[in-house]
Parts: C-alpha cells; sequence; structure tokens
C-alpha cells in the first residue's frame, strides 16, 4: 500500500490508513495519528449496512473550549392535561437556566497481535473494521449510562426521567410512549433498543409503520432488553466535539501490541422532559434463543 500525502480531511484515507501511514514513519516503538473530527463516524461498513450508534441521533456542535454554555429547561410542576390553550402545556411553566457542559475522553484500547504492524494493508482494516466498531459501543455506553468522571450524565440517568410502563401490545406501547413525549412539547423523532427488541419487530412486521412516522432506531446491547428509551433526541440534546480531532496510537512492546482509539466528548441536555424510558412488559420482552453446548471434536 503506498501513501503519498497526509490526509487529515479524511478525504481519500480512513482513520486505519492513517495510522498504518504513522506506524510505517515511526521508527520507535508508539505512533500516533490524529483526524479532524470523531473517529466514531468513520466505521466503512455504516454506508451500506446502516445501524446508526447514538451519536448519530443527535444534532452535534464542535467546541474549542473544555467547556460550553447552552440552557437547559426543566420541567416544572405543572401536570399535562387535556386543556387546549398555551398556558395549559408543560413549557408555558419550563424554568429555563445556563448551566456548562464538560467534554470527557472516550477511549477504546483493544490488543493486536504485534505482526500485523508489519503489514500497513492488515493494520489499517483492522483498526477501520475492529477497532472503530469497539469504540462506537464505548461511546453509546458513555452516552447512554454517563461517564465515570460525571462530564456527561448519560440519557438513561437524566434527572427526572419518565419511566412508562409498557402494556401486552409492544407496537402500541412504543406508539404510547412516543405520543407521551409529543405530550410534553417534543416531536419523538428516535428510539434506543435492545438487538432484542429490534429483531421482535422486525418480525411483527412493524418497521414500516417505525419509518413512516419518522423514527430512527439504534440498537445496542448498552440497553436492557425491557427497556426502549424514546425522546426527541434532536431538539433535546446536542453531541459536542472537541476541536482537537480523534487520535489513533499503536503501541508496541514485544509481540504484543495495543491500539488505542477515542476523542473529546461532551454532551449539552436542552430539554430532559422530552425523554421517556419505556419499560416492556414481561410478556412482550424478546427472549434470548438457547445456546447448545459446543461438542469438542465433532466433525
Amino acid at each position: 500500500m503506498r501513501y503519498l500525502v497526509d490526509d487529515p480531511e479524511l478525504t481519500s484515507r480512513t482513520p486505519g490508513e492513517e495510522l498504518a501511514v504513522a506506524a510505517c514513519r515511526s521508527a520507535g516503538d508508539t505512533a500516533s495519528a490524529v483526524v479532524r473530527g470523531a473517529i466514531a463516524r468513520h466505521f466503512p461498513l455504516a454506508a451500506t449496512r446502516p445501524r446508526p450508534p447514538v451519536r448519530d441521533l443527535l444534532k452535534s456542535a464542535t467546541i474549542t473550549d473544555e467547556s460550553v454554555s447552552f440552557v437547559e429547561e426543566r420541567r416544572g410542576s405543572h401536570q399535562v392535561t387535556r386543556d387546549t390553550e398555551y398556558a395549559a402545556t408543560p413549557e408555558a411553566h419550563q424554568l429555563p437556566r445556563a448551566i456548562k457542559a464538560a467534554l470527557t475522553e472516550v477511549r477504546v484500547r483493544v490488543p493486536v497481535p504485534a505482526q500485523i504492524c508489519h503489514d500497513p494493508a492488515l493494520l489499517a482494516r483492522f483498526v477501520d473494521h475492529r477497532v472503530i466498531v469497539r469504540l462506537c459501543t464505548v461511546e453509546n455506553d458513555v452516552l447512554l449510562h454517563g461517564s465515570a468522571d460525571g462530564a456527561i450524565t448519560g440519557l438513561l440517568r437524566l434527572p427526572g426521567l419518565r419511566r412508562l410502563r409498557g402494556g401486552a401490545d409492544l407496537l402500541d406501547s412504543i406508539m404510547a410512549a412516543a405520543a407521551d413525549v409529543e405530550d410534553q412539547g417534543g416531536s419523538c423523532d428516535a428510539l434506543v433498543l435492545h438487538p432484542r427488541t429490534y429483531w421482535r419487530l422486525v418480525g411483527l412486521g412493524a418497521l414500516p409503520t417505525v419509518d413512516a412516522a419518522g423514527l430512527r432506531i439504534t440498537r445496542t446491547r448498552m440497553i436492557a432488553p425491557d427497556q426502549i428509551l424514546l425522546g426527541d433526541f434532536r431538539a433535546g440534546v446536542t453531541l459536542l466535539d472537541g476541536s482537537d480531532g480523534g487520535t489513533l496510537t499503536l503501541r508496541r512492546d514485544g509481540e504484543l501490541a495495543e491500539i488505542e482509539a477515542g476523542g473529546r466528548v461532551g454532551l449539552a441536555v436542552h430539554l430532559p422532559q422530552h425523554f421517556a424510558l419505556l419499560v416492556l412488559a414481561p410478556e412482550t420482552v424478546p427472549p434470548a434463543i438457547e445456546v447448545m453446548p459446543t461438542t469438542e471434536g465433532a466433525a
């Protein structure tokens, strides 16, 4: 594989290829590459096999400072009623305040056999197809459950997050929960659910209905099978990326090596009341398929 010029805009090379360039040029045991923007946006199979991570449900902004001020509107004491006047709506009673969102490091470290460091094409493919997808999983975890340093609260841990109890029909429960989001003044535009629930919806033939409503779906193992997060993701939240971009680092130590990937991320939650957690009824929770034991030496 030949490398001609650096490509920090990633217009012709992938993050993995950028790291391979750095590895070829490094005479030591460490090589690093910096790319513009978030590395998690560059998973190569996303174009032909759409499975958006949580970040793709959100509007985003790039910030140059360590923190940024934004306006959060908290729900007041007013309860939703059936009145049709503006004064009866929740947003007429919301309490805005200016707060700050800080960036935090979101990274993944992946061990690799050191011999792939001598094969630039193999190294690049491994980064692009395996390291980036693991970074997406870690980022899903942080955006849903929060960061260890508290900089990101996590969408599943928003203060006052409404928990809604599902009924005996999975699709009816989702539609009712989406309507609840809109009762609060939002426009329900996405769902985050477990892969088992996604495939249950596929089996029920429900995806055309979900698509017709304009609902995007993120399926991830970082949410429990009996939960679905619904909300106005684009209006309610802004994903913050650091302007210093993402970094990839290769460290070699004899026969062992490690690739580290990540960047700085933050979350500004403008409208926490525009999210709801649907807890499914036990009879609608998709079961895990039974895994048969492996027989060693079987033909």
